[in-house]
């Protein structure tokens, strides 16, 4: 695991979390910290959200890459997972999520953390599908 040396601060810009959990012991590996896989599982979880929402509909995970480890997750952790799109494609789309803990008893926050998750739409028949376009929200919310 690499430590990023530069100091601690708040996630900016990146909207409200799309996953909040707590970190918790059945979430350790044998060493006591919490395990990768675990992180990961949540990762995707929070991307296949976006993905979902993005495309309206049932998505599928292809590829997780550029998975950077910053710093270790503690048991009794606040997680918050912040994913947003970095491209869509015609079946495809690329989500980028950043993992962010809050120690249990204070308020200090830093990322622990990235990857780059890339998802298909799939239709009903388990095949790829276009994603349709995206819904414009002012003309929604008017």
């Amino acid at each position: 695991m690499s430590l990023d040396a530069s100091p601690p601060h708040q996630p900016v810009d990146k909207g409200p979390p799309v996953v909040r959990t707590i970190a918790m012991p059945s979430d350790t590996n044998p060493a006591g910290d919490i395990f990768g896989g675990w992180l990961m599982g949540q990762m995707d979880l929070a991307a296949g959200n976006v993905a979902a929402r993005r495309s309206r509909g049932r998505c599928a995970t292809i590829s997780a890459e550029a998975m950077t480890f910053h710093r270790p997750v503690i048991v009794g952790d606040e997680v918050s997972l912040y994913a947003w799109i970095v491209s869509v494609g015609r079946t495809s789309m690329r989500i980028q999520v950043e993992v962010w803990r809050r120690e249990r008893e204070g308020e200090t926050t830093m990322k622990v953390t990235e990857g780059l998750f890339t998802f298909v739409a799939i239709g009903a028949d388990r095949r790829p599908r276009p994603i349709p376009p995206e819904i414009d929200e002012d003309t929604v919310a008017g």
